[in-house]
């Protein structure tokens, strides 16, 4: 159900990059007290991005769940920006997220919807 995508302007190699998304599929499991068999991370590295007018390294993140309460956004702000940054060396302040809440039908999987 829930799919983080992390874009970003960062160059990573292979062991970096199953570092930063089995670290990230942890973190958006236990903050949404969902299995984490069901949550996906989309990785997109050395995008041409630019943020403030600079090219200096950023992320840009899409995090979607079905059920998303109003009140996790805040901790997950917070550890997912601290997450990046440690793992990306980019300042907090360079870490754009964007939060959605899905509609159960129309979100699909196996076959179905939710």
């Amino acid at each position: 159900m829930p799919l983080l995508k992390i874009h970003t302007n960062q160059s990573l190699d292979d062991a970096a990059q199953t570092a930063l998304i089995q670290k990230a599929s942890s973190t958006v499991a236990e903050l949404l007290g969902k299995p984490e068999r069901y949550v996906m991370i989309a990785l997109d590295t050395d995008q041409a991005m630019l943020f403030a007018g600079s090219d200096a390294p950023l992320a840009y993140l899409e995090l979607k769940s079905i059920g998303l309460p109003d009140d996790t956004t805040t901790p997950l702000s917070a550890a997912l920006c601290q997450l990046i940054s440690e793992e990306l060396n980019i300042a907090q302040d360079r870490i754009y997220i964007e939060f959605t809440n899905a509609e159960r039908h129309l979100w699909g999987w196996d076959g179905h919807t939710f």
